[in-house]
């Protein structure tokens, strides 16, 4: 029985190694919403928003999940006994509507609580089969067409075994030429614009046709499905979509629009594991491809992404860097390190497979609150 006796707020703020930039702007810091489920034993399990500080890559931040969580989405768990994870995001889905990144954070932190009471891991409750999941990289927009090529290059070297790069109008033909140059014709590259093209920049978008990329990650605006479709049928490149995909009812209507070819699962951005599966599942079904997404997440964020892309149709490198790619220091033991090119899913452990470094984190959280019956 999954029995939460009370929920744990807290925002904690890391620095990035290094500057963070896509289309719609930069990040030098994270502020991060954690959350913690706590059963009557003293079994915990932990969530992570993804939710950015501004409202650019979405309409959430991580302040309106706080509130939201706050003062909507933990009283309905807290107090309460609920037979499966499952049953929790059901909950949660009928009473709130909309702001699926704050109760994901809730959700997949009763999957982790779940995985501790039965002693089994997240990843094999979930249905994960894989104990290696293969790991990509996400560069942010450079200033030169060089300066990708010199960071792509180093990817390679480093052992990543796929490599995306973030574009721009501007920045896109020249850079994404030297990005191929540097990594090889056969290496697995992509580009994703976070919605910064148009319809009517179609013609410059059939120009990366010639690179043989694995895929364009969302070039258009997020809710516009029809005009991604027919920009998908005058590209040869399979189109992924990202920001547009927020439920498994919008990944139907992709498919059945034909918007894209492959979809970029990130469990934070859909609502949780329970959608999430459902969105793999459909996309088997349907012949799309999928990959697990990143959204600079901490070691515990890392955690939930592993466990996912151990599910069987994740068949393409998802943006799971290792601990070091962007903290001097991650919140859990073990960090994630990256052999081979891939990440070790720890089946051999019960919930996500990483702990906490509570010392660490009481010592970078902001703010703190207790939500109780």
């Amino acid at each position: 029985m999954l029995e939460i006796s009370h929920a744990v707020l807290r925002e904690i703020r890391l620095s990035l190694k290094r500057p963070f930039q896509i289309s719609s702007g930069i990040a030098h810091h994270r502020r991060i919403l954690l959350v913690e489920l706590k059963h009557p034993d003293g079994l915990v399990g932990w969530g992570e928003c993804v939710a950015g500080e501004t409202p650019h890559y979405s309409p959430e931040t991580v302040d309106t999940a706080w509130l939201a969580v706050q003062r909507w989405i933990a009283p309905l768990v807290v107090g309460k006994r609920f037979d499966t994870p499952v049953a929790v995001s059901r909950a949660l889905e009928h009473a709130v509507r909309g702001h699926p990144m704050a109760r994901a954070a809730v959700e997949m932190a009763s999957w982790d609580l779940a995985a501790r009471i039965e002693q089994r891991s997240l990843a094999a409750l979930l249905g994960g089969v894989r104990e290696r999941v293969a790991t990509g990289i996400s560069l942010g927009l450079q200033e030169t067409p060089a300066e990708l090529a010199a960071c792509a290059a180093d990817a390679v070297t480093r052992g990543y075994r796929r490599v995306k790069v973030k574009i721009e109008p501007g920045r896109d033909i020249e850079y994404v030429a030297a990005a191929r140059g540097a990594v090889g014709p056969s290496f697995q590259l992509s580009v994703d614009a976070n919605a910064a093209y148009e319809p009517k920049d179609t013609e410059l978008l059939r120009q990366l046709d010639q690179f043989d990329l694995t895929m364009i990650e969302q070039p258009l605006e997020q809710g516009d499905l029809l005009r991604h479709a027919e920009l998908q049928r005058a590209l040869a490149t399979p189109i992924c979509l990202d920001e547009s995909i927020t439920s498994i009812a919008r990944a139907e209507d992709m498919i059945a629009l034909g918007s894209g070819r492959i979809i970029n699962i990130k469990p934070g951005r859909v609502g949780g594991f329970t959608a999430a599966t459902g969105i793999h599942d459909l996309a088997c079904r349907s012949g799309v491809d999928v990959w697990c997404g990143g959204m600079l997440e901490t070691g515990v964020g890392r955690a939930h992404n592993v466990a996912l892309s151990s599910l069987p149709h994740f068949t393409l490198p998802g943006d799971l860097s290792p601990s070091a790619r962007y903290w001097e220091r991650d919140i859990v033991r073990p960090e994630w390190t990256m052999v081979d090119g891939a990440l070790t899913v720890p089946l051999d452990r019960v919930g996500s497979g990483v702990d906490v470094d509570l010392p660490f984190v009481d010592d970078i959280t902001q703010r703190q609150e207790i939500v109780a019956p």
